[in-house]
């Protein structure tokens, strides 16, 4: 499914487009809400068969839009509608698959296949010349490359106003015009498509860009809830951009986006480099350092790109040659009350106050932000004023000043012109703030010069094409991973030397009889790549997540494997993984939990096989966790609201596993990890084979009882324990805050489908659940 706009003559309706498959396909056009969440949000409006009397041809954009919306007719019969898909990888591929049943159709019925209107595009494979030919434009690119291009980066946190005034101030402060202009403009200033603030603060960008120069549309625009992401670049350099790729992620509990916060990023490739612009807004109020430095570590491991390759894995922010970030931090000044950090600013004495910095602390302790850079801050704070003024907040909470909007940059070869805020501009509590970045690493082929140093190139390689066969020396070919534990990586590296005359081409390959190159708690990154004439390190990566954990946890599986690698026209090596494997709670079944005693890394595998004691009522590891939650958090205010700390849910998972300490951790910690206990059982709460029952009597209070009381005694018990303390919860609603999400929450997580649960079967979840509450 996908959310699109239908052009209809001057008015623009937003739809939700659903593919779906019957005797053929058919693609449903729903009306909706304006923040559909269920099923009775929308409503089904039309449906169009995909058969041959079904067409989709995509439009071409009038204006030189680098990567814009995609715009699509879609015909059936004499009626035809113009469609506008948003720009990004989810909307490719739904349009593929429209495109993918439409040809099959044709297929079906001898009808020509769809060319021009479906092209597929072929990746193209690269052999031993082409290698050769490569490694040897890299050696000489100093003859046909140039360098040195100028990126104007802007973040203005504009508080959920609209545009007061001119922005010339900010976006055109340059004496001359930047080839490339990132701009943020963050925290409510829309939420949703068709809010009008995002155009009249797009505008007021577009009019406001340097007037010394033709821009291009902005390259992408990208929407999370508050935050938003403008990127534009001068005509001239449009041809040469590529791979444009554009996602978002939110920040929260279990990865779920939380208000407002979490980030946006655009890359690309800009001639022969790979640039990543990323954009975030961080969480909140001046203790909360940690959860920042939490929300950049989600972040960067969560925002992906895909590549055009399929068969390549997606690309993190790190694995771009240039990453610049820029948003509303947040990081604030401590260990300063609000008149220290006033008169430190009326001296300008910036050095002095810069020390106290929250970011500029985690940066020299490597907690965040590690190998990027950040000018020399020589403006005051630009966060918080009066709305409409240049004074210091004069509000009942007098919030200390502080830098909380930054640039940051990552890479080789960049260079800072300017840093600085903009105190003209005083539409928002905030001041925009800009940098000009000169950056030489990326790298502009001059045509002739290119032409004649490939030509020189094929003229000695066609001497030596067919002499040579490539070989590698690698590091080690046992690793052994010692103590793995659920949820906690490891990595080993295995360092792959090229030892022959040739540059060579690696990828892990399948082993017969196996879906995949190898185990699924094992990942080698990468899978594949290209040697020229040194080595190159491959990381060996463990992680034993909800999906793995239950066959390791009774000994059905062992943690070994191995992994073959292929040389292209060379031989194939062997690499053994193994690796010891610490039993957890964390992904066994309840009845073996009631069966335990003693800590599960105390029992040997064989007993875990074969029990016959007598159970106790509920896992103890869940007793602890709730018991914990029950003295410690009853009144906790946004329980199960609020993410926990990744460390602290290390330490609970040892001390649930081993009974080695009396304290679990803080209280946000433990209602995380008694989340994760719930959503790693591999038989849920409610199990399997009582699923259908449960949602077919979900408005019968009575009937809903029988099914619980007919479920096996240690999910009974786990079931009515687990109502019991969520009732007191909410009889204590009015200090923790909590409302009926919690009974979303925990339904989702006590009755899951055995396979994926639709909207209406969640809302039956949810039905039955309540009235246990």
């Amino acid at each position: 499914a996908v959310q699109c706009d239908v052009l209809l003559d001057d008015v623009t309706e937003s739809r939700l487009l659903g593919l779906v498959e019957a005797a053929k396909e058919h693609i449903f056009i729903y009306t909706h809400r304006r923040m559909a969440i269920t099923a009775d949000d929308v409503s089904l409006e039309d449906v169009i068969p995909i058969d041959l009397d079904f067409a989709v041809v995509e439009s071409s954009p009038e204006e030189l839009v680098l990567v814009a919306d995609t715009r699509v007719r879609v015909s059936y019969k004499d009626e035809s509608l113009e469609l506008k898909l948003p720009f990004g990888s989810h909307s490719r591929r739904f349009l593929g698959e429209v495109i993918r049943a439409w040809s099959d159709e044709r297929a079906r019925s001898s009808g020509p296949a769809p060319t021009d209107e479906s092209p597929v595009l072929a990746v193209p494979q690269l052999g031993l010349r082409d290698n050769l030919i490569r490694c040897e434009l890299l050696k000489n690119e100093d003859l046909y490359i140039y360098r040195e291009h100028f990126f104007f980066l802007g973040t203005y946190n504009v508080n959920g106003q609209t545009p007061k005034e001119s922005l010339r101030p900010w976006l055109s402060c340059t004496p001359d015009p930047p080839d490339f202009q990132e701009l943020d403009l963050s925290k409510e200033a829309f939420f949703f498509n068709d809010t009008p603030k995002e155009m009249e603060w797009t505008k007021a960008v577009s009019d406001a860009l340097h007037p010394d120069a033709k821009y291009a549309l902005q390259v992408k625009l990208v929407r999370l809830v508050g935050i938003m992401l403008l990127f534009y670049v001068k005509k001239e350099h449009a041809e040469f951009i590529s791979d444009v790729e554009a996602e978002s992620v939110g920040t929260g509990i279990m990865g779920r986006m939380q208000g407002n916060k979490g980030a946006v990023g655009v890359r690309f490739r800009f001639h022969n480099s790979d640039v990543c612009v990323v954009n975030c807004h961080l969480a909140a109020h001046v203790e909360e350092y940690e959860r920042r430095n939490q929300d950049y570590k989600d972040i960067c491991g969560r925002l992906q790109f895909r590549q055009a390759d399929p068969a390549r894995p997606p690309l993190t922010i790190m694995k771009h040659s240039v990453v610049f970030w820029i948003g509303d931090l947040n990081y604030r000044i401590s260990d300063l009350d609000a008149a220290d950090v006033k008169d430190l600013i009326g001296k300008k004495d910036f050095e002095m106050l810069h020390a106290y910095d929250q970011l500029k602390r985690q940066i020299e302790e490597e907690a965040v932000f590690v190998g990027f850079a950040e000018g020399e801050i020589d403006f005051q704070p630009t966060y918080k004023y009066d709305t409409g003024s240049d004074l210091w907040d004069t509000s009942e909470k007098c919030r200390v000043p502080a830098w909380c909007d930054r640039i940051l940059w990552r890479g080789k070869d960049i260079s800072q012109r300017h840093y600085r805020s903009h105190m003209t501009l005083k539409t928002s509590d905030h001041k925009p703030v800009s940098s000009l970045l000169v950056v030489g690493q990326i790298k502009r082929v001059n045509g002739d010069s290119y032409k004649k140093t490939l030509e020189e190139i094929v003229r000695n390689l066609d001497k030596m094409e067919n002499e040579c066969i490539p070989s590698v020396t690698l590091s080690k070919r046992e690793f052994h991973f010692e103590e793995v534990k659920y949820m906690a990586h490891q990595a080993r590296t295995l360092s792959i030397v090229n030892d022959g005359q040739v540059p060579c081409q690696f990828e892990f390959i399948r082993k017969p009889n196996e879906a995949t190159y190898c185990k699924p708690w094992l990942t080698a990154n990468p899978p594949k790549g290209f040697i020229a004439q040194a080595s190159a390190d491959v990381d060996l990566e463990v992680f034993v997540n909800r999906t793995t954990a239950p066959d390791l946890n009774s000994g059905k599986q062992e943690m070994e494997d191995i992994l073959v690698l292929h040389l292209e026209r060379g031989k194939d090596y062997f690499i053994s993984v193994t690796g010891s494997y610490l039993p957890s709670c964390y992904g066994t079944p309840i009845r073996v939990l009631c069966r335990l005693r003693e800590p599960i890394r105390d029992m040997p595998r064989e007993s875990l096989r074969q029990m016959a004691e007598k159970p106790l009522d509920i896992p103890k590891e869940l007793w602890m966790m709730v018991d914990h939650l029950f003295r410690n958090a009853i009144k906790q205010e946004d329980i199960f609201q609020q993410p926990g700390l990744r460390s602290e849910f290390a330490e609970i998972r040892d001390c649930l596993d081993t009974g080695a300490a009396d304290s679990l951790g803080g209280n946000h910690s433990v209602a995380e990890a008694l989340l994760l206990f719930l959503d790693a059982l591999p038989e849920p709460v409610v199990p399997f084979a009582f699923y259908r029952q449960c949602l077919e009597c979900c408005s019968d209070a009575v009937q809903c009882e029988k099914v619980v009381s007919a479920l096996p005694q240690c999910h009974r018990n786990v079931f009515n324990y687990l109502a019991a303390f969520l009732r007191e919860l909410l009889k204590n609603s009015a200090s923790n805050r909590l409302d009926v999400t919690i009974v979303t929450i925990f339904a989702s997580l006590l009755l899951r489908s055995p396979t994926k649960q639709d909207l209406a079967e969640k809302r039956k979840a949810r039905e039955f659940f309540q009235h246990f509450l």
